[in-house]
């Protein structure tokens, strides 16, 4: 009988580590959704950094590309408004009767003069990057060109430019004025132009609806 009383200690030694381990692994468990929180949060973080790295680069590549175009176009308006002095001095030289120049030497130095002039100007706009196009000979392309009449002619192809009236400019990849041409009709079918279509292309500014 002396021994009864020290049965409720053995059961509560007995309980102790049953207890413990139930603690233990509600803490586990606890650790572990807190785990997982974290991974969650930090691919979060992560994602959020890369997309707004992104966005940056992008940003970067876009101010730099309106740069370079900025200083390829800058002079876009005033190339567009002395390309007219070329002309004039082209027509100038045209309106020259043929022979006229060599039966007067002083005639002839002011026609030498004026076409000196004309090309050292072309000259200018091309290293300033603008190019004279005059496409007599070539096919039609409407990105190129303006249709101002189309003519019969079956001894060229459909298509190939046999005048032109004004010649274009481009500026870089950019159309800056369309050639006006004369278009042949009635021959064969031509082949399509190989030059791809500029950026800048005149259609709407300049107007093709006479465009073969």
């Amino acid at each position: 009988m002396a021994d009864e009383p020290t049965k409720p200690e053995a059961q509560g030694e007995a309980a102790g580590p049953e207890a413990a381990s139930a603690d233990a692994a509600e803490q586990a468990a606890r650790l572990a959704a807190e785990v997982d929180t974290l991974h969650g949060q930090i691919a979060d973080l992560t994602d959020r950094l890369l997309r707004a790295h992104a966005e940056m680069e992008n940003m970067r590549k876009r101010a730099e590309r309106e740069r370079e175009e900025t200083a390829k176009y800058a002079i876009s308006k005033f190339a567009r408004e002395v390309v007219g002095v070329a002309d004039n001095f082209e027509r100038a030289i045209q309106a020259v009767p043929a022979g006229a120049a060599e039966e007067d030497g002083a005639f002839k130095s002011l026609v030498e003069g004026v076409s000196m002039t004309e090309r050292e100007f072309v000259n200018v706009l091309e290293r300033n990057g603008v190019r004279r196009v005059n496409p007599k000979g070539e096919v039609f392309n409407p990105h190129l060109h303006q249709a101002m009449m189309e003519m019969q002619n079956t001894e060229v192809a459909a298509g190939t430019i046999l005048e032109v009236f004004q010649p274009g400019y481009v500026i870089e990849d950019r159309v800056l004025r369309p050639a006006m041409v004369v278009v042949a009709k009635g021959g064969p079918k031509a082949s399509k132009p190989e030059s791809a279509d500029p950026e800048g292309a005149p259609g709407e500014e300049a107007g093709n609806d006479n465009a073969p």
